[in-house]
């Protein structure tokens, strides 16, 4: 038996210049980032581009896919792991290596994605939980909660969000 998806009692109205995670749309979207998107960790900048895109999808605050050239690669390492998204197909994961230490599965990606969401090949996401900062502009981001989700939640993002307890079935 498979259980239908709720919407929570208590959504957040967005105020002027928000956006609710609850008028994004499923299936997700992908869209152009007008913003600079970085990732830094450790003393290092791992990603700083100003071509990300970005993945809309109900309850889940923006996923940011990064060009690869945009990102340090000789900072990663292929990781074991793989996941797959009903949406976007299997997912690969890196792990970060700065400074002696290992950040397990730190960035996916899709080398392979479906048709619809081609222009994420060649991309790759952070967890921001994983990292020391990620930033939408000037703005520090907090991480989605939870260790399956990649959101990436700003003042500009109102929820609530998937990942906390209790929402399993939104």
């Amino acid at each position: 038996m498979r259980l239908r998806k709720s919407r929570p009692s208590q959504v957040e109205e967005p105020l002027a210049g928000q956006e609710s995670v609850w008028d994004y749309p499923r299936p997700p979207r992908a869209e152009s980032v007008e913003k600079r998107i970085r990732v830094e960790h450790r003393g290092q900048v791992v990603a700083d581009s100003r071509k990300a895109i970005r993945i809309l999808e109900t309850a889940s605050p923006p996923t940011f896919y990064i060009p690869a050239e945009d990102v340090r690669l000789d900072l990663l390492e292929v990781s074991g792991r793989t996941s797959h998204c009903e949406w976007k197909g299997r997912a690969r994961y890196w792990s970060l290596l700065v400074g002696g230490e290992t950040v397990a599965d730190a960035a996916w990606g899709y080398p392979r994605p479906a048709p619809q969401f081609e222009r994420i090949r060649d991309h790759l996401a952070f967890f921001a939980g994983k990292v020391d900062a990620c930033f939408v502009g000037d703005e520090r981001v907090r991480a989605q909660a939870g260790g399956f989700y990649g959101g990436w939640i700003t003042s500009e993002i109102v929820g609530p969000f998937k990942g906390d307890p209790g929402t399993e079935f939104w």
